[in-house]
């Protein structure tokens, strides 16, 4: 067998190839982040075998650095390993009392993982493909992060130019409110705001929900409104809806595109009550491929949901608190699918109820029940049967 070993950056690549004896084939080396880099790779893996069933490369998952290599890997037939930067750390730290760290030493123990650590997966070609729907489910994520923070804005902006604004409607968040305060945001402007237009407006941007009442009363607590004159709050509050409207087309698009993705994949994921498509999109991209799992305890501990566990000699620790060491969005995808599963399912409802009657705080009974989740969705996966209520 043949073991590579390869440190990724931006612009350049170290590398170490090693044998089945742990000898050093070709010495740590560096390759261009390019088509010329990988094909001297190439180059010197053909030299020393032309099977590929006899080569293992191993690379850290360094970013979006490693995402071109590793594509490239796949595309010549190459068993690629994409390993947690953590995991190659401590490794490299439990070879040597030293404190040596560069990227050829780094290259050199990943060669020497792929070659003592036997319980390392081969990243499958099916888990690339699935990084387009983790692309996606990140992106809105994030998109949905940031409209939140805008919102957040909207509110603080209104309870200085317009607070009465709030009581009036059941939350400033909608469109109606959108359109009224983009044309007139203050309660100053609304004040002296002719009655039928500003009727007009908002039965258009409530498709007729709102009539003339609403109208009035409006106007009426924007003249007796106590909300202060600031002409740059109303700009900061015209651009700020803006924005926030431009995001909410964003994360629609986003969310149609995820939306075909999931039709293709066909996972019985969202039969489970509770778990919608974009939550169960979320779920199925941030494990990848299922197969790669020997039982569900380790996605657990790859969603860093599994306890921490302390003990030496006679002690052992009383507290064991969640390790937080895995995907933050998978963690984040588990734990909120639980607690509307738990919702809307009697079985996890009753479990759920169980964990609590015995004591357990209830991020603490979520947590159980979160791990029920993660059974009964690995098997699900595996077997391609639709949830059952029990």
């Amino acid at each position: 067998m043949i073991y590579v070993g390869i440190d990724v950056a931006k612009d350049k690549h170290d590398c170490c190839i090693l044998g089945s004896d742990g000898e050093v084939l070709f010495s740590p080396f560096t390759i261009q982040n390019s088509l010329q880099g990988f094909d001297e790779l190439y180059d010197k893996i053909c030299s020393l075998s032309s099977d590929s069933s006899e080569i293992k490369v191993g690379l850290e998952a360094t970013g979006h650095y490693h995402m071109n290599l590793l594509r490239s890997l796949l595309d010549n037939g190459l068993a690629s390993y994409v390993i947690n930067p953590l995991h190659t750390n401590l490794f490299r730290k439990g070879q040597s009392l030293r404190k040596t760290k560069t990227d050829k030493v780094d290259a050199s123990s990943i060669a020497m993982m792929l070659l003592t650590d036997r319980t390392l997966k081969p990243y499958s070609d099916s888990s690339y493909h699935n990084e387009e729907l983790k692309s996606l489910t990140r992106y809105r994520f994030n998109k949905v992060y940031e409209r939140s923070r805008l919102k957040v804005s909207i509110s603080r902006l209104v309870s200085i130019l317009f607070p009465e604004l709030e009581k009036l409607v059941p939350t400033l968040h909608i469109s109606s409110v959108y359109a009224l305060l983009s044309e007139y945001p203050g309660a100053s402007y609304i004040a002296s705001a002719n009655l039928t237009h500003l009727k007009h407006l908002l039965s258009k941007s409530s498709k007729g929900h709102y009539g003339r009442d609403i109208a009035i009363a409006i106007r009426d607590a924007a003249t007796s409104s106590i909300g202060t004159i600031i002409p740059a709050k109303s700009m900061e509050l015209k651009h700020t809806i803006r924005l926030a409207e431009v995001l909410t087309e964003e994360i629609d698009e986003i969310e149609a595109t995820i939306n075909s993705v999931m039709k293709t994949l066909e996972s019985p994921i969202t039969s489970i009550p509770g778990i919608n498509t974009r939550m169960g999109a979320m779920i199925l991209a941030e494990i990848g491929d299922f197969s790669r799992f020997e039982n569900a305890d380790q996605i657990l501990a790859y969603a860093g949901l599994s306890p921490s566990t302390y003990q030496s000699g006679q002690l052992t620790a009383s507290y064991s608190h969640m390790e937080k060491r895995g995907s933050r969005y998978l963690r984040y995808a588990l734990f909120n699918a639980t607690r509307f599963v738990c919702l809307w399912d009697p079985t996890f409802r009753a479990y759920l109820a169980k964990k609590k009657a015995e004591g357990k705080h209830y991020n603490v009974a979520i947590s159980h029940a979160c791990k029920k989740l993660v059974r009964t969705i690995y098997r699900m996966q595996l077997t391609g049967e639709p949830y059952h209520k029990a």
